[in-house]
């Protein structure tokens, strides 16, 4: 019975969630750089090699929970209503997402999220890692739009603008929630900024 694969990826599952939240608390307690990934396993109670069979690397304790969002932009290109432009698509996704305080948004003003922005933005390692997760992320955004549009250079520049922009309105955000400012007071700012950016695109793409 222990060995049937609906249990089987359970224990994994239940497994990679005590990691990452052991090491989150450790890194907000201590600091990104002070805590070793043999401290994270310790601390796990598993050795290293169990440790980076679901890890690869010590930032990805942090950062894997962006993987549930490297495919979110192609998703919403790919099921958005005919005649709905991806800009437009895209845009309309990240209006709602900041009235709903969605924290990959940067405007979200809850302590826990606070402090996990504020370690992910502190961090050059994290800074540096967080590279990986937007590379697929615009991996996979372009490979809807080439389907589309057949023009592999194209699809893959439009990626990249409209990923940024995602990015950058998000960093925005963070900083206006940094410096002490609630979410509801940024939230107008906010969707200024992010019709002024989409705007820019639709312009331009």
């Amino acid at each position: 019975m222990e060995n049937t694969p609906g249990l089987r990826e359970t224990k994994k599952l239940r497994t990679r969630r005590h990691l990452a939240a052991t090491a989150l608390e450790l890194f907000l307690e201590r600091g990104f750089e002070a805590v070793s990934v043999a401290d994270v396993a310790a601390a796990a109670e598993v050795s290293k090699p169990t440790l980076f069979r679901y890890f690869p690397t010590k930032e990805d304790l942090v950062l894997d929970r962006f993987a549930d969002h490297q495919d979110e932009a192609a998703r919403i290109v790919r099921a958005r209503p005919e005649g709905v432009t991806p800009v437009r698509a895209l845009h309309r996704h990240f209006l709602e997402a900041l009235g709903n305080r969605d924290p990959i948004t940067g405007l979200n003003d809850v302590p826990d999220v606070i402090a996990f922005q504020r370690l992910v933005y502190s961090s050059p390692g994290l800074a540096a890692r967080i590279a990986h997760y937007t590379d697929r992320e615009v991996e996979l955004l372009a490979e809807v739009l080439e389907a589309e549009y057949g023009d592999p250079f194209a699809a893959r520049l439009a990626a990249c603008h409209l990923v940024t922009t995602r990015q950058e309105l998000g960093r925005q955000n963070w900083r206006r929630i940094a410096v002490g400012r609630s979410a509801d007071e940024c939230h107008p700012e906010a969707v200024a900024d992010a019709d002024r950016a989409f705007g820019m695109l639709a312009e331009g793409l």
